[in-house]
């Protein structure tokens, strides 16, 4: 019975989007339509990891096709977890959404459009966490490219039209890496069934083993915007609608991710590239937050930020230790809800006052002290301030990382452990410094000494000082402040229960330390 529910997640949402275009002249139809789909998914993502946190994952073969000659479909632990946040998440700004639509007319966001588009996005995206062999994971990657093509260049503008064609040939790039190492891994080893390559890849000479694995690193760290290959981020998720931007950035980057999770701790379990991955990661949290010290436009820091924090996550799994595992996991859920948070938030401040920059925005906390609200929390989340979830998967990473430099000294390495926790730590105190910087000056700063900041702060941005003080030009739908509010109250739940969801992330770990446990339950019988 529950391996019927797997497909399904996947089902739901194409068998949505088919409708909702069908539907196209019946906004309200849509709607329903979306909303009922993604709160089903989000039902069947709870029993489903009730069902395998309770020791029984699930592996469907599709169409009765067995592995490794079909298609199979795999819920673990893992894949539970990131399915149910992803649906919470998805559903959440879709009615965020609704209410942004609602007020525009939908002319940010054509509800003919975007609906199916958004629906399709999902699908992909619930596909690739569930994926059993590459090449389906490699067409789960690009049913939610194709769909985001279309998110990201809603309104036609042309901004948004030139973001659009950077993300596009972005896209097509590291697709393009994915497929050749595709190719290249069947050529070698005759499947591309991830738990069979497990058995397969380490009988192939290391050399060879090497390339196939730096070759299927690089596509996934395009899509995971890791340094150096996350130049283009900042510039294409600003100009898409507050929404789109906050989907974007809370769930499509996770992707890459956990893709990068799974080739360390399943297809190359043994083949070691953990000096790359720390140099990566901690290149990454520091560039990535220099960035947004530049920035005076909260779209183009949060961009920046997001690339910083990813540093922590590729950090964690550098690490390859169950501690380091679970708290990555941990960490994945606490940004995917964070980042989507503050994103949203943005959107609000952008309608409230009428820009995102703080060359133009002052006096908000006496005018909206809710919306003030719904910006700091996250944000001190995201800096790291203790007890929040920020905190907690910070620490879990850093204690991770000087339990494993013991290990590390007899491989020469230790001394590169301690200088990427340094280094995180100097992330989190410059994420906490531009974003408490940014609430000042928008929240905290009076209207009147706006003028006057703008003439200081020309030299040390990189957007030129514009106007007077602009005022809210469009009101603002309650149904935005409602999800908003709702994803910041997930946000804090996330440090109410960091106990039981720490644990379930070490369940989680555990059957990722070994690459045996997700071989089994593909192959019960064994596999050559």
């Amino acid at each position: 019975m529950t391996a019927a529910l797997v497909p399904l997640v996947v089902l739901l949402p194409l068998v949505g989007a088919a409708a909702s275009l069908i539907l196209g002249r019946y906004r309200r139809a849509q709607i329903a339509i979306g909303i009922g789909v993604l709160a089903a998914v989000a039902a069947i993502a709870a029993v489903l990891l009730g069902v395998v946190d309770a020791g029984e994952p699930v592996a469907v073969s599709v169409g009765g096709w067995e592995a490794p000659f079909g298609i199979v479909l795999v819920v673990d632990r893992l894949s539970a977890i990131m399915l149910l946040i992803s649906a919470i998440v998805l559903l959440v700004v879709l009615v965020y959404a609704v209410g942004q639509g609602v007020a525009d007319r939908h002319r940010e966001t054509p509800v003919s459009i975007f609906h199916p588009s958004y629906l399709i996005l999902s699908a992909g995206v619930f596909n690739a966490f569930i994926a059993g062999d590459l090449f389906n994971l490699y067409v789960g990657f690009e049913i939610l490219l194709s769909a985001s093509y279309v998110l990201l260049t809603l309104g036609g503008t042309g901004e948004r039209i030139r973001a659009g064609v950077t993300y596009i040939i972005v896209s097509l790039v590291s697709s393009l890496f994915f497929l050749s190492a595709i190719a290249l891994i069947y050529g070698a080893t005759g499947t591309a069934n991830i738990a069979q390559l497990s058995v397969r890849l380490p009988e192939l000479p290391g050399s060879v083993q090497l390339i196939l694995h730096l070759l299927l690193l690089l596509g996934f760290g395009i899509k995971a915007a890791v340094f150096p290959l996350s130049f283009w981020l900042p510039d294409s998720y600003p100009t898409a609608p507050a929404p789109v931007t906050a989907v974007f950035a809370g769930l499509l980057t996770k992707v890459g991710v956990y893709a990068i999770i799974r080739t360390e701790t399943v297809i190359f379990a043994e083949s070691d590239v953990t000096v790359l991955l720390m140099v990566i990661g901690g290149l990454t949290m520091l560039i990535g937050i220099l960035g947004a010290l530049t920035q005076a436009d909260i779209k183009r820091l949060l961009s920046f930020t997001l690339v910083s924090h990813i540093g922590y996550m590729i950090f964690g799994i550098a690490l390859g230790t169950q501690l380091g595992m679970a708290a990555t996991i941990y960490y994945v859920i606490h940004h995917i809800t964070v980042q989507t948070t503050l994103f949203l938030t943005t959107g609000l401040i952008e309608r409230f006052g009428g820009s995102t920059s703080i060359t133009r925005l002052a006096g908000l906390l006496k005018a909206s002290p809710l919306l003030a609200v719904l910006f700091f929390v996250p944000a001190l989340n995201l800096g790291g301030i203790p007890p929040f979830s920020g905190f907690l998967g910070k620490t879990g990473l850093f204690l991770a990382g000087a339990g494993n430099a013991d290990a590390a000294d007899a491989a020469g390495h230790a001394w590169l452990i301690w200088i990427v926790i340094a280094a995180g730590a100097i992330t989190s105190l410059i994420t906490l410094y531009a974003l408490t910087r940014f609430w000042n000056m928008a929240f905290w700063r009076r209207r009147s000494e706006l003028e006057g900041y703008e003439s200081v702060l020309l030299g040390s941005v990189l957007e030129a000082p514009g106007g007077d003080t602009v005022t809210a030009t469009r009101t603002t739908p309650v149904l935005m402040v409602v999800a908003t509010t709702a994803l910041a109250v997930v946000t804090l739940c996330l440090t109410l229960f960091a106990g039981p969801l720490f644990e379930l992330a070490s369940r989680a770990a555990d059957g990722l330390t070994d690459p045996d446990v997700y071989v089994s339950l593909v192959f019960p019988g064994g596999v050559r």
